[in-house]
């Protein structure tokens, strides 16, 4: 028979609030571990707002590993929010280009704007009036920034709260309970390393996953290890299987260059370039997809060639399929009805336009390949 307790049996999980004695406790004890176990990140080591905010942006739904990198170059092209308010969209985009979620370069861009006219808000009501900024980023910037004890409550967080009080529910049924709890747990005399040591704690200890429960500066406060029910929380959600899309994409060749267009601004990709195409019909073969698409899309006509690549690619809420077919030119004048720009292009040029993750992989193979238009 097993050992473990029944989640149920923790009665506390469903207060909204800790022992007094136990707040001051796990604080300090989160404060020391932190001290000689938090990670050297490049966005700690400056208290300038504005990189700072460039840093929890970036860092929404995406890995610090991955990042890092991304940050340090970001900083070298737009060292203060007067030069990315300055830059061109198309700039911000290329330099976003393979993080994903492009809104949230769109949101930058758009904020920066507005900062550069009025400054770098310091209360949580103006911050969180910018675009692309809620709660948990806001008390992010604030706390890191201005040393602020303002809570957050990112996917970290949530797990570690939820295993610190055993929650007997999906943390996103529980979001004010779980905010309550990040509200009184932060220190007010330290709120930027109190909310770092907490992102660290669910990063590196308190993983998804194996959680190392004997290195945890809370283990011995925590109900989810006394019940021996860390490795089965936090609950997790139902999850129903995503859509999947099988596309037709053209790779249109006339006198050696190929034709691109821009995505409109607003929406999935927004603001992107794209090599044209559309989804499987009922009935189509990929070639017949391809051909249609064209003429719906840009009015001209093309003859379906070889395929180039096949790339598979999942979104948030849906996967796709894209065959990629060389294809030639034959007739008609481009036009831009389902996008906000064409070019025709060299193949050398492709780099120098912004371009989704999926169709990156399409521009490699076009390098690989020894292939032209006649």
């Amino acid at each position: 028979m097993s050992n473990k307790k029944s989640i149920k049996s923790s009665s506390s999980a469903g207060s909204f609030s800790l022992p007094n004695f136990l707040v001051s406790e796990l604080r300090s004890r989160l404060l020391d571990w932190y001290a000689t176990s938090g990670r050297s990140l490049p966005w700690r080591e400056t208290r300038d707002p504005y990189r700072i905010w460039i840093s929890e942006i970036m860092l929404q739904q995406t890995q610090v590993k991955t990042v890092i990198p991304y940050f340090d170059r970001w900083i070298q092209q737009f060292p203060s929010v007067q030069s990315l308010a300055d830059a061109e969209l198309q700039t911000v985009l290329k330099a976003w280009e393979g993080l994903g979620y492009y809104a949230r370069a769109r949101n930058l861009h758009r904020a920066a704007k507005q900062i550069a006219e009025t400054g770098f808000p310091t209360d949580l009501d103006s911050i969180q009036a910018l675009p692309g900024i809620g709660r948990t980023t806001a008390g992010g910037i604030l706390s890191a920034a201005f040393d602020q004890p303002i809570s957050i409550l990112d996917g970290n967080v949530k797990r570690v709260l939820a295993r610190l009080i055993a929650l007997d529910k999906v943390p996103n049924k529980a979001l004010t309970q779980l905010w309550a709890i990040s509200d009184q747990l932060i220190d007010p005399e330290n709120g930027r390393d109190f909310n770092q040591a907490l992102m660290d704690l669910g990063a590196t200890v308190c993983t998804p996953k194996n959680p190392a429960c004997l290195v945890c500066p809370w283990r011995s406060h925590c109900k989810a290890y006394n019940l021996g029910v860390q490795s089965e929380l936090p609950m997790s959600e139902t999850r129903t299987a995503i859509p999947h899309k099988v596309i037709g994409v053209a790779v249109i060749w006339k006198d050696q260059r190929i034709l691109i267009d821009r995505r409109k601004p607003e929406g999935l990709l927004g603001g992107l370039w794209e090599f044209p195409g559309g989804k499987l019909e009922p009935g189509e073969t990929i070639e017949e997809c391809i051909q249609r698409e064209i003429r719906e899309e840009l009015a001209i006509d093309i003859a379906v060639g070889e395929q180039l690549i096949v790339v598979d690619h999942t979104y948030t809420h849906f996967r796709v399929t894209l065959n990629v077919h060389h294809c030639q030119y034959l007739a008609g004048e481009p036009q831009a009805i389902e996008c906000d720009e064409i070019r025709w292009v060299a193949v050398d040029e492709l780099s120098d336009y912004p371009f989704p993750k999926a169709n990156i992989k399409i521009i490699e193979a076009l390098r690989s390949v020894s292939f032209s238009g006649s």
